[in-house]
């Protein structure tokens, strides 16, 4: 069985990169690593009392250095819900196609013709540079836009 302890802590590292793929948490890899590091000291003959302590020691190093490094760098600074669909046309430039009031009117988004009504019941001409400022069902309510964007 001692000859073979390389293998078993091979096995473990692949089951803990398998379980990693799963839950993305960093976790199970730095664990793996442990386990690759026990391995590779077993494969050169040390007792296995030591792949067990060089596994523990690797895994809590790799856990309080290198994950804290790696989730930082893959964190999203923003909202991490991705914004999609009409939601996505907020804050994005428009142009009337049509007078705009608060009844109705059309507007151009991103190549896109969508109806839309004015926020604050102001009456936006044909051609005027617009925002969005939100999507109500399949209506856009937009504002003019400030000459500093």
């Amino acid at each position: 069985m001692v000859e073979w302890l390389w293998l078993w802590w091979l096995i473990g590292a692949l089951v803990l990169g398998v379980i990693e793929l799963m839950t993305v948490d960093f976790t199970f890899l730095m664990l793996s690593v442990g386990a690759l590091a026990a391995a590779g000291l077993a494969w050169l003959g040390t007792p296995w009392w030591v792949t067990v302590i060089v596994f523990a020691v690797v895994s809590v190093v790799m856990l309080a250095t290198v994950r804290p490094l790696m989730l930082r760098f893959l964190k999203v600074k923003a909202d991490p819900r991705p914004v999609s669909g009409a939601a996505a046309l907020v804050g994005r430039p428009a142009e009337a196609v049509s007078a705009v009031d608060e009844h109705g009117g059309r507007v151009k988004i991103g190549g896109d013709v969508w109806t839309a009504r004015s926020e604050g019941g102001m009456t936006l001409r044909p051609g005027a540079e617009l925002v969005v400022k939100a999507i109500d069902g399949a209506t856009a309510i937009v504002a003019a836009r400030d000459r500093e964007d």
